[in-house]
Order: structure tokens, then sequence, then C-alpha cells
């Protein structure tokens, strides 16, 4: 059977992006706090005709025009977000339409008219779930492509303990037999279990307290037959469509941050069992990397201690430890914080975490695509500085609340160089604007309604208010 993986990558991530330093002294937080404890250091701001779609067309679009893929070999476009743009309408199609419009002077028309597209939904781990899905498709046929898009926003409320892990933007990646970037192993570790540690529920507000609020705010008293006639007869479209109920959806979360962060330590400590089930693995020796779902730079070597202390067991290496720390005495906690500090952890993250947080400081939470992107800042600062990855195995830790974790490995090819040549990823970084905090919390709150660049990109151009058969339809162009 042919080897399956990843053949090219690209990326989107918005041009604007806010200074963590700034950001945290205005919200009286020391920066080093932010820096050194959780490696912050930007924060991407989507513009505010840009969302979920729009990156997800960037990075698809730059996909194929820098690898030249023919997209009418493309027989699958499959996007991982939690940031739907539509619910019915796949945000997927939205980014197709728009790249199969820009792709017609070359390609001609509808050059994806026989793709297979679906937007898939779990969180953080809704890409990994369609790029999961892509492979086992390919391997079912002959000579089949698929190019999968993780694409999200994260935000938070202002001021709250999220915020300042906020990030956007989308990775792409071709699927395809006989990669030249990585080939997938068969084996997929995976522990489920339905909490509550994160999620965006659909918030309901009754239409008359609404009303009764707003009039005692302003001081007015009315009857509630007065009352009910403004809610049912009003000429608004916000009091008279017949609902009692308004419906508000928030990209904001409803989070716990300790109980999410226990959740994905449980969850990846059971998909990894389940991983070694299945393939026998000495993940502290077998995997020469480890790529993670950053909520923030510095959590994969956070989450992943615990488990290093027990593959240090596992290979009887604790004394090593013990030597630089100490005995563990009747402390665990204290004993466990200055593990996590030892020059032997240390070594560990730098040899086989550190390159892929890199990106991940200077972007922020990209949710579904934040793994991608660990993987991309991965093998793009092992190519400048001319590390060979040729033959080494990488451990994928994937988690998304609700809650799911995915644990997967892949082996780097021959070919990653050429490919990975092509994505200046560092670069493009560095080339982005500086917004201050004020313009930020404007994009953030909806106050700010003209873009702050003028975009050579694929933007939002319109949302449909006038017809009432394609009212709320979204534009790209």
């Amino acid at each position: 059977m042919s080897k399956v993986g990843i053949d090219a990558l690209s990326f989107y991530v918005p041009s604007l992006f806010v200074p963590m330093e700034e950001l945290a002294a205005r919200r009286d937080i020391p920066y080093e706090k932010l820096r050194r404890g959780l490696g912050l250091e930007k924060m991407a701001i989507p513009d505010i005709n840009e969302d979920a779609a729009s990156f997800a067309a960037n990075a698809l679009l730059r996909l194929i025009e820098d690898n030249t893929i023919d997209p009418r070999d493309i027989g699958r476009v499959y996007l991982g977000t939690e940031s739907a743009v539509d619910g019915s309408k796949p945000t997927a199609t939205y980014a197709l339409g728009v790249v199969e419009e820009k792709l017609t002077g070359k390609w001609g028309e509808r050059a994806f008219r026989n793709c297979d597209v679906v937007d898939l939904t779990f969180a953080c781990v809704g890409a990994v779930d369609a790029m999961h899905n892509c492979i086992d498709w390919v391997k079912a046929g002959n000579d089949r492509k698929a190019i999968v898009i993780a694409s999200d926003l994260s935000k938070y409320e202002l001021n709250s303990t999220g915020e300042y892990t906020q990030g956007a933007g989308a990775v792409a990646v071709l699927i395809s037999e006989n990669p030249s970037i990585l080939s997938f192993s068969d084996t997929w570790g995976v522990g489920t279990s339905s909490v509550g540690d994160f999620f965006k529920p659909r918030r309901y507000f009754n239409k008359t307290d609404l009303a009764v609020s707003l009039l005692k705010e302003s001081g007015v008293e009315l009857s509630e037959e007065q009352i009910d006639t403004i809610v049912t007869q009003a000429p608004s479209e916000f009091w008279n469509d017949g609902n009692a109920l308004v419906e508000v959806f928030k990209e904001e979360p409803v989070f716990e941050g300790q109980y999410s962060n226990q959740c994905y330590s449980d969850r990846i400590t059971e998909a990894l069992e389940h991983f070694n089930q299945q393939t026998p693995t000495n993940f502290l020796k077998d995997w020469e990397y480890l790529v993670f779902h950053l909520p923030y730079a510095y959590h994969g070597r956070r989450i992943i201690f615990s488990n290093w202390l027990t593959w240090l067991e596992e290979n009887d290496q604790m004394d090593v430890l013990l030597a630089e720390t100490g005995p563990v005495g009747d402390d665990r906690k204290t004993w466990e914080r200055a593990a996590s500090k030892s020059e032997m952890y240390r070594q560990f993250v730098k040899d086989k975490i550190e390159k892929g947080e890199r990106a991940s400081s200077l972007i922020g939470n990209m949710y579904t695509a934040s793994i991608f992107m660990a993987f991309l800042s991965l093998v793009r600062s092992c190519f400048i500085e001319e590390e060979e990855l040729s033959g080494k195995k990488v451990g994928f830790i994937a988690y998304g609340s609700g809650s799911k974790s995915k644990v997967f490995e892949g082996r780097i090819e021959n070919g990653w160089k050429k490919s990975v040549s092509r994505v200046k990823l560092f670069e493009q970084l560095e080339e982005r604007s500086v917004i201050d905090v004020e313009l930020y919390e404007k994009i953030h709150r909806g106050i700010q309604q003209e873009s702050v660049e003028a975009h050579s990109v694929i933007t939002l151009k319109e949302i449909e208010t006038e017809d009432q058969n394609t009212k709320g339809l979204r534009k790209y162009s």
C-alpha cells in the first residue's frame, strides 16, 4: 500500500496584530507573566471584513497557486472549524466558491464541480477529524487527492482570562499518496468524554423582558397591553418577526480554564494509552518531535509534563531526574514544580517541542488550525536552521473541548525541504501591521465599521440585506 500524508502546506494569518506587551500594560498584567509563562508575544486580529471563510479561501488559493495544483484533481475539500459563518450552508462552500472564481481564467469555470465539500466541527480537533477522514478516503482509492483546511478565529470576552490567548487564521494541507513532506501511520489513539469544559451555547432572550428592561432604563412606564403591542406590532424586523424569543450566537465561549486543562490532560492520556494498545510505542524515544494543539504557545510543554514523568519511569530514567531535583518527599506538588523547571525537562522541551511553539507565540490560539500551524512552525524552523528531518518521526497530540483527543504519528519524507521552502511563514508574520489596544477593542466590539487596511487578498465584501430570498448570504471577492 502506498504511503499517504501531507504533500504540501499553506497558511493565512490576518495582517493585523496587537503586541502582547501593550495589551498586558492595559490589563495591568505583568508582561513577563505572559511572555515567559505562556510564550505570548503577538495576537493576530482579523480585520472587520475577515472571517473563517475568507481565511480558508486565502489558504486554499495559496496552496493551489504556490504548488501548481490542478483543482480539477482535488476530490475533497474538507474544512475543520468552530467559527462557522452559517448555520446550514457550509463555510467551506463560501471559501470554495470565491476561490473557484479566482481560478476561472486558468482552469475554466467551476473547477471544483466534482469536489466533495463539507465542514466538520468538534471544537479544536475538528480539522484533525477532517484530515483523518480524508486520509482514509485517499487510501481507499487510486491517486486520490484531498485538501484539508483548518480555519478559525479565537475570540474571548474583553478583560477575561482568555483574552490574551486570542488568535486567528487558517492552514491548508494537500493529502495525497506518496507525499513529499510527511506520511502518516495507520494507528490513531482516541480518548472521548462528553464534558462542558468549553462551549458556545445558543443564548435566548425573551422579547417582552427585553422591552420592559429597555423602557424601565428609559424611565417609561407602560401597561402590559402597551408593551405587548410594541413587541408584536412595532414596524421593526427585530420585534415583529413572530417569535417570542431572541436567539443570539456569540463567538465568545463559556469556559472554565483549569477544568479544560484537566480535560485536555485526561483525554490525551487516554488517547496515548489507546495508541499504545494498538502499536506499542516508546513515546520518549520513538518520537523525535511532539506537535500539539496549542491554546497558547507553551501549553504543550505544560500539559505533557505528567506523561513525561510516566515515560521516564517506563524507561528507567527517573533516577537521572531525582539526581537533579532530590527525592520526591511528602509534598509531591512542590517536587513536581521543581521537576518541571529541571534542566532535564528543559532539554526535553528544547529538543522535541520548542520549534513547534514559535509561530503560536506570534499569532495566538488558532483553534482547529493551531496543531497544523505548530507542525508548520516545526518544519519551517528546521528548514531555516538547516536541520535535517528526513526519516524522523513526529507525534501529534490533538485536543478538542467537549471533549476528545486524537493521537497519531507521521514520518518526515525526503522531499520535505522543497515543499517547505515555498512557505515563508516567519517572513510573512514579520510583514504584518501593528494596531493599538483602542483600535483592537473597537474591532472586537463591532464598533469599527471600516476595514483597517486595504487588502489585496480575499475578503468579505457584502452580506445581503435587501433581497428577502438571499438575505444574510455572504459574498466574498
